[in-house]
This record gives C-alpha cells, structure tokens and sequence, in this order.
C-alpha cells in the first residue's frame, strides 16, 4: 500500500509538482524583473522579498509528488 492511497483524491489534485513549480519560477522571474527595472523604487524595495518567497515557494514544492491519483 502507498502513501497516495490515504489521500482523498482532491488533496492529491491540488498538491502536484507541475503547477506550482511554474508558479514559483514566475514568482522568481517576477522579483528578478522589479529588480532590475529602473522606474519604481516601490518595485525594486519588494524585490528581494518576492525573490526569496518564489525560492522559498520552490524549495517546498520540489517536495510534492510528481503526479496526483
């Protein structure tokens, strides 16, 4: 018997790799954008929060299963 089978079928559609590891990485590319824009000093203060939420993001997702069900 797996750990899958415990799991009601929903929690396992919500928590795959694939979806929130795309979220992350634009989370990521987002910080590194209102990093290096020049317009807003607004953006630029969040970016170092934003980059470190999408790593942070990332990192824990990397610990999700591959496919749900």
């Amino acid at each position: 018997m797996n750990a899958s089978a415990n799991r009601p079928i929903g929690v396992a559609r919500w928590f795959r790799r694939g979806p929130w590891e795309a979220i992350a990485m634009s989370l990521i590319a987002g910080g590194i954008v209102m990093l290096v824009q020049p317009l807003s000093i607004d953006l630029y203060s969040y970016s170092f929060v934003t980059i470190l939420a999408g790593t942070v993001g990332y990192v824990v997702v990397s610990h999700f299963p591959e496919q749900g069900g």
